[in-house]
């Protein structure tokens, strides 16, 4: 006897594998001084949520923003998507390109408003 339950557990598997997921641009801001995280991600939700997690176990690689995040703690911060990338289709271009060249747009745009971000050179947060 099989476990319906089971059917119904591989079918979700499969239509989220099989879905598309959100392409962007993502910050997390320091709600009090304004100052900015920026990274591009291929799953922007995904890469959020390991942001999120990266900083509660004290792992996250940018320093400045760890520290920032262990004295004010996680009510003192914003994480949201600033821009979202609509696949083409059929899928002919290359992704990771489109979306550094929306970071540098983001990027300079968030140096005018707020100054400079946790990164201390131009390379981003990547997927």
């Amino acid at each position: 006897m099989s476990d319906p339950r089971g059917a119904d557990r591989k079918a979700l598997t499969r239509a989220y594998v099989e879905s598309e997921r959100p392409m962007g641009v993502f910050r997390i801001s320091h709600k009090d001084t304004g100052r900015w995280f920026l990274g591009v991600a291929l799953d922007v939700p995904a890469m959020l949520n390991r942001q999120r997690f990266q900083l509660d176990m004290g792992s996250h690689p940018n320093a400045s923003l760890q520290r920032d995040w262990r004295q004010f703690g996680a009510e003192g911060f914003a994480f949201e998507t600033l821009d979202l990338l609509t696949p083409a289709k059929p899928p002919v271009r290359d992704p990771l390109a489109e979306l550094r060249t929306l970071e540098g747009l983001w990027r300079e745009r968030l140096r005018q408003l707020y100054g400079p971000g946790y990164q201390r050179t131009e390379k981003s947060s990547g997927p």
